[in-house]
């Protein structure tokens, strides 16, 4: 879908444009990697002990490790190099520790949940099935730098292919073994199992709302809370036995709160907490849903 300027009653087209991929890429996602993905940047260029170099090396604010690879032509297979770097990083977690330390990162590491991003202008047809049969979560993200100095993220969507049910069942178990080795994955249900029936059905009438903003949000359950991102969270959920706590990712100072139901978690001193940006909120019963609900809504829309 191509960008539009509005100039008054006139809509002019923005163009694509083009980037030095070798370098400026990179360097862009690096220098703003914070602001565009929430991650905190570790290292560049991160040499491996069987000759490799890992693209970008982060930490995301969940304490979860993240590898970056930078898709810069056609020919590149960051997958699978993404793949083989997570193997690595995962036999020499002491080395990520020691850089964590050494960045002065303030946080407990979260080795069952770690991330490998692939970042590509597009991919092909063998990347998706690729990342779609593989026994781990690969994010795909697209770029596009426009006219105007303008950088648009998205993650990629892609349609599950349909396959015959023979023989799945035993597939089914081997790909979860394997998955198992390298991440460890939580589903909603994981959440459901302490609150109780009223807030069982009060996060499902939540949930139901935030899915409905946009086809394209996804829903990614953590260990301690679920996530709803595109490319990256707009708002984390964690479900407890009484109420519902809900993080949303806006900086301080940029929400409309005209009911004044979020608190702060960066006044009057910064507050150390899971999930993303400086908002946290908490909904016990169904009166407080439209509100807390339009205060998402406003956080997907600076998000998105």
């Amino acid at each position: 879908m191509p960008l539009f300027k509005i100039d008054g009653s006139a809509v002019k087209k923005i163009t694509i444009k083009e980037v030095d991929l070798e370098k400026n890429l990179q360097e862009l996602f690096e220098n703003n990697l914070e602001e565009i993905l929430n991650i905190s940047y570790l290292a560049h260029e991160y040499s491996t002990s069987f000759g490799g170099r890992i693209d970008t090396l982060g930490i995301d604010r969940n304490g979860s490790p993240c590898i970056i690879e930078y898709k810069k032509n056609q020919n590149d297979n960051v997958i699978n190099q993404g793949l083989s770097y997570l193997r690595w990083l995962l036999d020499h977690k002491a080395d990520f520790e020691i850089l964590c330390q050494s960045k002065k990162i303030d946080i407990e590491i979260d080795w069952d949940s770690p991330r490998v991003i692939c970042i590509a202008e597009s991919y092909n047809k063998f990347d998706l099935d690729t990342a779609d049969i593989l026994p781990i979560n690969i994010e795909l993200l697209r770029y596009r730098i426009y006219d105007e100095n303008i950088l648009y993220v998205e993650p990629d969507n892609y349609q599950k292919t349909r396959v015959s049910s023979s023989g799945i069942t035993e597939k089914a178990k081997q790909k979860k073994e394997r998955q198992e080795k390298l991440q460890k994955t939580y589903s909603v249900d994981d959440h459901l199992k302490k609150p109780d029936e009223k807030i069982k059905a009060l996060f499902q009438k939540l949930r139901e709302k935030i899915i409905s903003i946009d086809e394209d949000i996804k829903e990614e359950p953590k260990k301690l809370y679920i996530a709803y991102k595109l490319a990256t969270n707009f708002v984390d959920i964690e479900v407890r036995r009484m109420d519902i706590k809900i993080y949303l990712n806006v900086r301080s100072g940029q929400l409309n709160d005209p009911q004044n139901i979020a608190r702060d978690l960066t006044k009057p001193k910064p507050i150390g907490h899971w999930g993303n940006g400086d908002y946290e909120v908490k909904l016990e019963n169904q009166s407080g849903l439209d509100s807390v609900f339009a205060l998402i809504k406003q956080s997907y829309d600076l998000n998105k």
